[in-house]
Order: C-alpha cells, then sequence, then structure tokens
C-alpha cells in the first residue's frame, strides 16, 4: 500500500469517495463469524460506486479490520444495484505527474491483491453492476456469486484506449481459459463494449454461482458457508497454456489488428498482457500490468478514449439546445409512411419501445402486409430468442397493423415518413397527411440529406415539421440527428427530443443544413477518396489510406455498406449546395448506372480484389497520389468542412460533430472524436488556422 488518506486526498480532491465498512454477521453452519464489507459511495443506484485513490485506502482500511476479526471468510458485496464499475475515470483526466499515475496503478493491485493472497476464503457477492475495477475486484477473491439481475457486466478498457490494468489480464485468463478471456477483454470491449448477461457470466465461469436477487445476499452467505465447510467445492477449469494459448492470442491480434489498425495502443498491450499471463506468475503480471498502466494513464490515447466518454455518458444525456422537455407533447400512436425496409424496422423500434399502436401504410396492399409481416417476424425471433416473454410478443404484435387509407393516422400523435428520397414525393406526402392528422400532430422525416425547411414550406402548420434522421442499422446505431427546420417550433422540436429519449437513442440538434452532419462529413472524405482514385490513384492504395486511424471499415468498404446510389444521391445533393467541395464523380455515376455495389470482390479464402467489371468501367487518369498524400488530403477536407459547419452554425459545438461520428459511424472511442484528433496532429490549425477545441480537452494538461 503505497498511499496514505492525505495523499489520497490531495491526488483526487475532487473523489467521490466509495467507502468500504466492514461488520461482523453470524451465519448458520459457521462457528466464526464472516466479516462482511460493503462498498457504497453514498449515492443512489444512478451514480455507481468507483474507486480513486480514497477510495482505495477506504478498501484497505475495511480489510485491516476484516482480517482483525480471524472470520471463517471475508466477504465483500456493493449498495443496491451495484457492486462497483471500475476506476474513477473522472479523476484520471487530470493526472499530470507520472509518478501519480504509477502509484494508482501500483495501489489497485496491493490491496485487491490481499484478497487472492488471504489464507481466510475471500468471496465476492457480486449483487449488481460490476465493470473494470469492480470485476478485477471480484476476480481478485477465492469464489463469486452472482444476482441474476445484474444489469451490466464487463471490461470496457479496451473500448477506451486502455486495458483492465488491476489484475484482469492476468486473473482472467487463467480462471476461464485465454480464449473466453480474449472475447470478454478484447472482442466484447471493441464491439461497442459489449455487456455480458449474468447466465453468460457463470456459463463461461467467470462467477461460481447465479443467485436470485430477491435474497442474494442471504443465499449467497448460506452457499459461503457450504464451501467454508467443505460441502461445495466451486470446479475450475482446466487451462491449456500450448496450443490453445497460442490460438488464442493469434485470434486476440487478428482482432485487434482488423479493429484498430494499430491505432489503440491499450488494445495492443492488453494482448501482450494475457500472453504473459500464461506463465501464472503475479509478480511478473502485476509489474508489468503497472508499468503499462502508468505509461498509458499518461497518454493521449486515454484522454482521447474518456473524452468519448464523456461525450456519451453526458452530453448525449443533455442534448445542447434542446427545448425544454415540459413542451413535449404525449405520443399515444405513431403512423410510419412506408412500408419498406427502413421504414418497418423504424415501425418495430417504435412499438418495442413506445408501446403504443403503430400503423404503416403504403401504396398497395401487398407492400403493407410484407412491412406488417416483417415487424411480427422480427418480434417472433425476440421470443426464440427468450429477450421478450410470449405475452409481450403477442402484444407487441397487436400493436402493429397496416392500412390503405391514411385516415388511421387521425388519431396518430406522432407520424414519420420513410418513403423514396426525393423531395417532390416528400412534400406530396406531408401534403396529403395534413388532410387527415389532427394540427398537433408532429409531422417528422426520416431524410438523409434533403431540407426539412422546403419540405414543409407548402403545409398549413409547418411549425409541427422536424427532422428525425436515424442511421443504419437503426436497432443498432444509436445516434439520431434531430433536425430543426425554419418553422419548426419548440412543441415539436421537444417532442421529437423526447419520443427519441424513449427510443434510447442518443439525440444531436442539428440545423437544417445538407446532409447535416455525418452524411455532410462522410461523403467529403469519400468524395477526396473517389477523385483520388479518378486521378489515377489504384483502389487498393485509395482503400487502405485512412488505416492507420484504425476506423471500423475502409472508405470502399463504407460506401458498399451504405450502397452507391445513396452516396451519389447524397453527393448530388451536396454538390448542389457546394459544387466547389463537393464534386461528383463520372465513374461513380457510371458504377451505379451499371448496377455495381461493391467494388472489392472476396475469394473463397476472403482475399480482395477489384471486380474486373468495375476496373474495366473506371476510367483513371494519370496523377496518382500516394496513400500519406491521400490521407492528408482527406483529413484536411474534413477539418475544413468542420470549421465551415460549426461557422455556419450546423451544431452548437465541436463536441456535437464528434458525438455524432462516435454514434453514428462508429468513429473509434480511443481516437476520441475526430476534432481533437486533427487537433493533436497539427491539422486543424494547419488548414484552419486554430484550434476546434480548447486546450486540456483530450489531451494530456500542460
Amino acid at each position: 500500500m503505497t498511499f496514505t488518506v492525505e495523499q489520497a486526498k490531495a491526488a483526487f480532491p475532487d473523489e467521490v469517495v466509495t467507502r468500504a465498512t466492514t461488520r461482523l454477521i453470524r451465519v448458520p453452519g459457521l462457528d466464526k463469524q464472516v466479516a462482511l464489507i460493503t462498498l457504497d459511495n453514498g449515492h443512489d443506484h444512478t451514480r455507481p460506486s468507483t474507486f480513486g485513490p480514497q477510495g482505495l485506502v477506504s478498501l484497505n482500511a475495511a480489510l485491516d479490520e476484516a482480517f482483525a476479526a480471524e472470520p471463517a471468510a471475508i466477504a465483500v458485496t456493493g449498495k443496491p444495484f451495484i457492486f462497483a464499475v471500475g476506476a474513477d475515470l473522472s479523476g484520471v483526466e487530470a493526472i499530470s505527474d507520472p509518478s501519480l499515475a504509477h502509484e494508482i496503478a501500483e495501489t489497485g493491485h496491493a490491496v485487491f491483491r490481499r484478497l487472492t493472497d488471504s489464507s481466510i476464503p475471500t468471496f465476492a457477492f457480486v449483487n449488481g453492476a460490476v465493470m473494470g475495477g469492480g470485476l478485477e475486484l471480484a476476480l481478485s477473491c477465492h469464489y463469486r456469486t452472482l444476482s441474476e439481475s445484474a444489469a451490466a457486466i464487463s471490461f470496457p478498457e479496451v473500448f477506451l484506449g486502455l486495458f483492465p490494468g488491476w489484475g484482469g489480464t492476468q486473473l482472467l485468463p487463467n480462471l476461464i481459459g485465454p480464449d473466453a478471456a480474449v472475447t470478454v477483454i478484447i472482442e466484447n470491449a471493441l464491439n461497442q463494449n459489449k455487456m455480458l448477461k449474468p447466465a453468460q457470466a457463470a456459463q463461461l465461469g467467470i462467477v461460481d454461482k447465479l443467485l436470485g436477487s430477491a435474497d442474494f445476499l442471504e443465499q449467497s452467505l448460506l452457499w459461503l458457508a457450504k464451501v467454508v465447510n467443505g460441502q461445495v467445492t466451486p470446479q475450475r477449469k482446466e487451462i491449456d497454456r500450448g496450443a490453445g494459448w497460442d490460438a488464442a492470442i493469434a485470434r486476440a491480434k487478428a482482432i485487434v489488428d482488423g479493429k484498430t489498425r494499430g491505432a489503440s495502443p491499450g488494445a495492443t498491450k492488453a494482448v501482450e498482457l494475457l500472453e504473459l499471463a500464461r506463465a501464472n506468475d503475479l509478480d511478473a503480471g502485476y509489474a508489468a500490468e503497472t508499468q503499462a498502466l502508468a505509461q498509458l494513464l499518461m497518454d493521449d490515447t486515454l484522454r482521447a478514449g474518456l473524452y468519448s466518454f464523456n461525450l456519451v455518458n453526458k452530453r448525449a444525456k443533455r442534448p445542447a439546445g434542446a427545448p425544454d422537455k415540459s413542451l413535449a407533447r404525449k405520443v399515444t400512436k405513431v403512423g410510419v409512411v412506408g412500408a419498406g425496409l427502413m421504414a418497418s424496422q423504424l415501425a418495430l423500434l417504435f412499438v418495442r419501445r413506445l408501446k403504443v399502436p403503430v400503423v404503416l401504410t403504403d401504396v398497395d396492399q401487398a407492400r403493407i402486409d410484407k412491412g406488417v409481416s416483417y415487424v411480427h417476424g422480427e418480434i417472433d425471433k425476440l421470443l426464440g430468442k427468450k429477450r421478450i416473454s410470449p405475452d409481450e410478443a403477442n402484444r407487441l404484435k397487436a400493436l402493429v397493423s397496416g392500412s390503405l387509407d391514411k385516415a388511421a393516422f387521425a388519431d396518430a400523435d406522432f407520424v414519420i415518413e420513410a418513403v423514396f428520397e426525393e423531395m417532390g414525393v416528400k412534400q406530396q406526402v406531408f401534403g396529403d397527411l395534413e388532410n387527415y392528422v389532427k394540427p398537433e400532430a408532429i409531422l417528422a422525416t426520416n431524410t438523409s440529406s434533403l431540407s426539412v425547411s422546403e419540405m414543409a414550406s407548402k403545409l398549413r402548420h409547418p411549425e409541427r415539421v422536424v427532422g428525425f434522421h436515424f442511421f443504419n442499422p437503426v436497432a443498432v446505431l444509436p445516434l439520431l440527428e434531430i433536425v430543426r427546420g425554419e418553422k419548426t417550433d419548440d412543441a415539436a422540436l421537444a417532442t421529437a427530443f423526447a419520443v427519441g429519449k424513449q427510443l434510447k437513442k442518443s439525440s444531436v440538434l442539428v440545423k437544417d443544413a445538407p446532409a447535416f452532419v455525418v452524411n455532410r462529413l462522410l461523403l467529403r472524405f469519400l468524395g477526396e477518396v473517389l477523385t483520388a482514385v479518378d486521378e489515377g490513384t489504384p483502389f487498393d492504395v485509395a482503400d487502405r489510406a485512412l488505416e492507420p486511424l484504425g476506423l471500423p471499415m475502409s472508405p470502399l468498404t463504407l460506401m458498399q455498406l451504405v450502397g452507391p446510389a445513396i452516396a451519389l444521391h447524397v453527393g448530388e445533393t451536396l454538390h448542389g449546395a457546394f459544387p466547389d467541395r463537393f464534386p461528383i464523380s463520372e465513374n461513380l455515376k457510371k458504377f451505379v448506372a451499371s448496377g455495381k455495389t461493391a467494388v472489392w470482390q472476396w475469394d473463397d479464402k476472403g482475399n480482395p480484389s477489384v471486380d474486373p467489371e468495375v476496373a474495366a468501367l473506371w476510367q483513371h487518369g494519370d496523377q496518382p497520389s500516394t496513400a500519406e498524400q491521400l490521407r492528408e488530403r482527406a483529413l484536411a477536407a474534413i477539418a475544413q468542412e468542420i470549421r465551415i459547419m460549426l461557422d455556419e452554425g450546423v451544431v452548437a459545438e465541436a463536441q456535437d460533430i464528434d458525438l455524432c461520428l462516435i454514434l453514428g459511424a462508429g468513429w473509434p472511442f480511443w481516437l476520441g472524436g475526430i476534432t481533437p484528433y486533427l487537433d493533436r496532429t497539427g491539422v486543424s490549425q494547419k488548414v484552419t488556422g486554430k484550434p476546434f477545441l480548447a486546450p486540456g480537452v483530450a489531451s494530456v494538461p500542460a
């Protein structure tokens, strides 16, 4: 133990301290008492317990008291619904002294290891959410129980550009095997911080006993007594330290390379530490974790990850510019115009989240039937996966219907259109709707690029029209761009934000500008890539030019996912508004006209090559760029476009652009959003004459 109470307070003066208190309790079947340590930060369950220096000092003192009592066992549990969710990240951002970073890393190991090295049996009663350092605390104990209602179980560190640094990389693979540890520590983290369900944690062997939540503590203590008395012996997996470990590390390297392209030092270090754990020497493993953690705590990458974390967990919950929520109107029925795939996905989302009647309409009964059938089929899939009960499935399906007659929208409070992306078509849809819906009903458009103001310009009530732009796949991507038209009133906007929250989306207020935020920026950099190809840059060179950024997919793969026809359509909208910055590739026009959807084709071994038909139709110039030249050019273009967007007031601040790209385009957490990346690399200063963010934001403090 290296911190004193005074040093801990000085290190993180604003820490929300998680206090550890020890009490001795009698348990039937045991002669000696059990020392039960409870973690509690004094807040309700909306503020999870975390560990900063003062929290670690408090836990160490509680352990002193527990060991002094010489109990039959020592158990650690949390406050209601929460075990502990890791390190106090709010204080980490302020660390500027390398020696302090080293002390924090070392202290966590020293305190938690007391439970591992204890001659008295130690137990973790994981009664609720457990992540990061909280999970490492549980792993440090000899045995673990878990509540069936625990809401969140994960190691999110690699997602943030870090790695589990208080024992996780050493303890987990030696408990559940290296391949399963790779899944939990690396694969799940890089898959948008995927959480484990309690049953999955038990199946993997992370915990020894899954118990009901109603009397979880009582059941855990009774199970503890059986373990201490030898009536129960928890099983441990036999660990393959040879070929199995080799295969797991190879898989980890492939995942990290595929997801980060080497751009996240935390992910790379996690792989190294998992390999080191093969020797099962905690002295060496913990020393390596401490050294690496101390280095990363001082690195820009961690600041970037924490910046992203704060955007998603704080700013996204309080959207800049959103009207007072008290102005929002109640939504008791939803109408969806269109019954294609996007409209059907929207209908499914609305009925699942709002649990109100949803009615679809389209130009003929066959399309309507297909749309309703899709929603019912997806509900049946949820039932098959046991994510909903039979009763809920029946209720949800009963709420979804279709009608050729728009009179079915007469009592709808919120109607969203998802029809063909053409202004005249959308104006006609809204004009027709006004003859049926009540005056206060909100009319929303899922347009990806067209003017919301122009769409509403011919209506009797343009004030109720709002942009409501989802990202595909609707069920997965959390971003919702909410667009305020020139005449959109506060009540319509407040209702849109309230509905977005009910849909569990993160909403960002966007000015009515061509292609809004995400599509405008994606098309700007995709335009640079396609222009470079037109000029003579080989497809493979252009497509890998941005690899050092560690983006989730290459530009040409992104175009395939979005759909070349859609990319061309949005590009034409932007070209109409900003012809000097958004040129239209004649090659792309020919590509779309040919019906091709992908530049690449793959052989049976997964090796890509350019489709010969695409190569034949694409005319190349004689001025190729290198990958580095194209990367510089693309980043400069993005920096220029962001500065213009901020000057135009498309969003309130640069942070909102970062939030949009993280949530809508999968911009990696560890890069900290596009604007801090451009600041750190000097591109914003070079291109626009100044950084986008204030000093110290998403970077190491001066």
